[in-house]
């Protein structure tokens, strides 16, 4: 009897260690992405037709999948980078720790007042919902909260998470204004697309404007604003037409200054250029000169009468407006002398 005492005893005593041994791991493991409300990240991003993102202050988006790429609200192009950022997000967003309990309900609180709320679909079905916070204290995650998709109700747990490999809040990646999503891309022709360039410039003389026809690719003309041809440098006017490829305002500021807008519309802009199409479009871009804010190193002893950096832009019609950069957009506000062929030399 008391060897089998002995025996119950030496068992009950290895289960319990074993329990004891169980119960530490569990509190030392690393929190795992295995729990359905730890779940966040969404790998087939390849099968995702529709992403919707809303804040609440009341901006919203749609991005949905189509033949030609992300169009955001069924209006535009997403700009490529930030779709790629979002993936990158969506795909590999990890959680790196728990909210302790003692700091959940603040937290919670301030993700109601202040979370943006994601919806992913795969076609028609809802495949994953979640609520992007503000980051933590030290910057480097954000805090997150998942849905149950299944009753439609979130989870009580907030994480603070983020991207292995990435230093830095999330935030940035789930763009919820429509303009911020914008491709930026103003200005991108070829050769074949373009049937005239017209440039006119008001802080020159009107012998300056010109106009230049390209009849095909290989055979051009260059014209004064009265319709007569001018002779010109091929070279230089083949790297013109180039130089209408690709080009990006930095950021667009339609309707955000109505009254800075209504009086440069009163004004004359110092370039404007039409782009005609082979068919019958044809697209107008103004240019503007911006006050400059006299922020510059004294030691260069120069006082601009404008922004030597940045300038303004109205095009789409009118209907919208920019600014840019003459580092990206200057080499297009060029004279005609710029044409004028170099004078041969006599040997």
């Amino acid at each position: 009897m008391k060897k089998n005492g002995s025996r119950i005893l030496l068992v009950l005593l290895l289960l319990l260690t074993a329990l004891t041994l169980w119960v530490l791991r569990s509190k030392n493991k690393p929190v795992s992405s295995d729990k359905d409300n730890r779940k966040f990240a969404y790998r087939d991003t390849a099968s995702l037709t529709r992403i919707f993102m809303a804040d609440k202050e009341g901006h919203q988006c749609t991005l949905e999948r189509k033949t030609e790429g992300w169009i955001v609200n069924g209006k535009y192009k997403a700009r490529t980078e930030a779709i790629l950022n979002l993936m990158e997000a969506i795909k590999n967003v990890d959680i790196k720790m728990s909210v302790p309990k003692e700091s959940q309900q603040t937290v919670l609180k301030f993700m109601t007042a202040r979370a943006l709320k994601v919806e992913l679909y795969a076609g028609d079905e809802l495949v994953k919902q979640y609520y992007v916070g503000y980051e933590t204290e030290d910057s480097e995650d954000t805090y997150m909260l998942l849905t149950d998709l299944e009753c439609g109700k979130n989870y009580d747990q907030p994480y603070a998470c983020f991207i292995p490999g990435f230093k830095g809040f999330l935030n940035p990646r789930f763009i919820v204004k429509e303009n911020d999503w914008r491709d930026r891309i103003l200005i991108n022709y070829t050769p074949p697309q373009i049937r005239e360039i017209k440039v006119l410039l008001s802080d020159f003389p009107p012998d300056s404007s010109f106009i230049i026809e390209l009849k095909d690719t290989r055979t051009f003309a260059v014209k004064n604003l009265k319709g007569e041809s001018v002779p010109y440098n091929e070279a230089q006017l083949k790297q013109y037409i180039i130089y209408f490829q690709n080009l990006s305002y930095e950021r667009l500021i339609t309707a955000q200054n109505k009254k800075l807008q209504d009086s440069l519309t009163a004004t004359r802009p110092f370039c404007t250029i039409s782009v005609a199409g082979q068919g019958f479009n044809t697209d107008e871009y103004k240019f503007y000169r911006m006050a400059f804010n006299g922020k510059v190193n004294p030691e260069l002893g120069v006082n601009f009468n404008y922004d030597p950096d940045r300038l303004f832009i109205r095009f789409a019609g009118d209907r919208e407006w920019a600014i840019g950069q003459y580092f990206a957009l200057g080499k297009l506000f060029v004279s005609r002398n710029y044409f004028v062929p170099a004078p041969s030399v006599k040997k």
